[in-house]
């Protein structure tokens, strides 16, 4: 088994491993619903420490270095999980298992990160809680890329990615969490946000069935070191290959913008902005909103006008979010309005909805373009590919820098750093070659359109 070359890009839905045909449309709607509700859980469980850090930070005394820190020790351990629980499903062909072990593995490590007493302790905890959740997603997309009819592929791709993950972590995680916070304390939200995984994991155990896993060539058992040689021989072909390594960049800034955002921004609105805790939960908790909706818009549009054009475009328009913050003075809009939330608030949050509409790509560099360049028997693994590499060197790397140099120049810096990766992720999305079917199918290249 070995990932393709160049000349094989395009997509792939006649080759083995589709069970999609066999399954019924409401089977197809309950997979990609109970997916989209895990990955939500996911991200309820890792938004948890940026929404609550107003109320961490002071406690633990955490520097905006450390902020950083923490944020980048769950992306490091989320970029090992996500390229190797991958290329372990492939392997195995057991992906509803390890799903739920990973999501009952999840929760757990929530519960520990309500018991941290020390910036140490905190980083250990979310360490684990990145091991747990890196390979969900790969995992996930590789499930609806394989029983998903592929007309529907970047739609059900982007809901599984981003509807459940909005409503709950981008938006339920910062309104549900922070008045949690304020009624009990911080400890006590990290406890709550433990639950839902149980819950999640029991569904997927009782209404899902395991994937039939694709044919693979007949191979002589070999050793551990070889599999690995193996391994690394693949992701440097996969490299080559121009969408992958494009869908890559991309995506290493996109996390990174992503990451830097959620790290720094709700403390940024407290802190600097003077914005009360609850106004600064509801408007954080937009973004959610927007994404949600986004999840479905973006994902669906581009089956229809094609993944590049969104590429390029909506990282243009995210900047409108950090030029909103930078340049409206909260001085000028004194006092609450709707529902008691300042009137700094209610401004903001139509900025950050437009602005957010570029969240609605994420699938789409991460999962779909690569889904359509390579082989189903591949999926898991370029997809683990494709996260592993944006979480390490997006993840990891981004919100440590964006913290010291807060601390070096001001807590409005990491603004900047947002608005210069935007720009990169529009000029180099101008590379890719096109993968929508529909698209493919009216350019006339029939034969590699679904």
């Amino acid at each position: 088994m070995s990932i393709p070359d160049e000349t094989q890009i395009l997509a792939h839905e006649d080759q083995p491993g589709g069970n999609w045909v066999t399954n019924s449309r409401g089977y197809q709607m309950l997979l990609v619903f109970l997916l989209s509700l895990n990955f939500g859980i996911v991200f309820f469980d890792r938004q948890a420490l940026n929404v609550l850090m107003p109320f961490v930070q002071p406690d633990l005394q955490l520097s905006n270095t450390q902020i950083g820190l923490l944020a980048a020790g769950l992306s490091f351990s989320w970029a090992i999980a996500a390229f190797f629980v991958g290329r372990l499903s492939d392997t195995l062909g057991k992906r509803k298992i390890l799903l739920i072990i990973a999501t009952i593995a999840f929760s757990l490590c929530s519960f520990i990160s309500g018991l941290a007493t020390s910036f140490l302790f905190l980083f250990a905890a979310r360490l684990l809680m990145g091991a747990a959740e890196g390979g969900v997603m790969p995992i996930s997309h590789a499930m609806v890329a394989s029983e998903v009819n592929p007309e529907r592929r970047g739609l059900a791709q982007g809901v599984a990615q981003n509807l459940g993950s909005n409503l709950l972590g981008s938006f339920a995680a910062p309104v549900v969490l922070v008045a949690f916070a304020t009624m009990f304390s911080w400890r006590e939200a990290f406890y709550l946000a433990a639950l839902p995984g149980l819950l999640s994991a029991a569904l997927i155990w009782f209404l899902l069935r395991e994937p039939k896993a694709p044919p693979r060539d007949a191979k002589p058992a070999r050793g551990a070191g070889q599999a690995i040689g193996d391994y690394f021989a693949e992701v440097g072909r996969a490299m080559k290959v121009r969408n992958m390594w494009i869908s890559v960049v991309v995506g290493i800034m996109m996390v990174a913008h992503f990451v830097i955002t959620w790290a720094f921004m709700p403390v940024f609105l407290v802190q600097a902005r003077g914005m009360d805790a609850t106004s600064m939960s509801w408007l954080v908790g937009s973004l959610g909103i927007a994404a949600a909706i986004y999840s479905f818009l973006v994902s669906g549009a581009s089956d229809k006008i094609g993944r590049k054009p969104v590429m390029v475009f909506l990282p243009f328009l995210s900047l409108v979010g950090p030029l909103g913050v930078l340049l409206l003075d909260p001085a000028d809009f004194a006092g609450t309005g709707l529902f008691g939330l300042s009137n700094y608030a209610m401004v903001l949050i139509p900025i950050f909805f437009i602005g957010w509409m570029v969240n609605g790509t994420f699938p789409i560099f991460m999962a779909t373009i690569p889904s359509e360049t390579f082989k189903p028997i591949h999926h898991a693994t370029v997809l683990g590919l494709a996260m592993g590499f944006c979480e390490v060197l997006g993840g990891v790397f981004g919100p440590p820098i964006a913290g010291m140099l807060n601390d070096a120049f001001g807590m409005d810096t990491f603004l900047y750093v947002l608005m210069i990766l935007a720009v990169i992720c529009g000029f180099v999305s101008m590379g890719l070659r096109e993968t929508a079917p529909a698209v493919l199918r009216r350019r006339g290249l029939a034969q590699a359109a679904a």
